[in-house]
């Protein structure tokens, strides 16, 4: 059961990394490919989340959003590899900021071709959200379950 475990924390947390991996590769000095996507669906979403609570969000440099988002998903994967709670509350904090902004179904019509892959992908990362959650509240629930270690005194003769 240990393996098996592992083996799928490895997979599970393998699109993670490799996700990473390749955004660190393409980053470059003006964040490659994903600033020039990440950086209009953050002002629509900045927008969009403006126009519904009327409080502004402050400037956020996207540059820096890619590298915690780089941060968060190479740590707390491979932290999740080896069966860390820390490990999945990182890849939490990351699809709970990244989910919303990278894929705004919501921003679009049913009939715009652009709704169905958006909205497959939001409901794709909600799963592995609930995945993580689960993962934690398993791993509470063991810890829970384990008999406490009873200290022997030594008895005196």
């Amino acid at each position: 059961m240990g393996f098996q475990s592992f083996l799928g924390r490895l997979l599970f947390a393998s699109v993670f990394i490799l996700s990473a991996w390749q955004e660190f590769n393409e980053y470059g000095v003006d964040g490659g490919p994903a600033a020039k996507f990440l950086g209009p669906k953050y002002a629509n979403f900045t927008e969009h989340l403006t126009a519904y609570t009327g409080v502004p969000l402050p400037n956020v440099n996207i540059l820096s959003l890619i590298i915690a988002g780089i941060t968060l998903k190479s740590l707390g994967g491979f932290l999740f590899i080896f069966g860390s709670s820390y490990g999945a509350f990182l890849l939490l904090l990351h699809l709970a900021v990244s989910t919303p902004i990278l894929y705004d179904f919501y921003n679009y019509d049913l009939e715009n071709p652009q709704f169905g892959p958006l909205f497959i992908k939001f409901t794709e990362n909600v799963a592995l959200f609930g995945a993580l959650v689960f993962f934690i509240e398993m791993k509470k629930m063991i810890q829970r379950r384990l008999p406490k270690k009873r200290i022997s005194k030594a008895k005196a003769h």
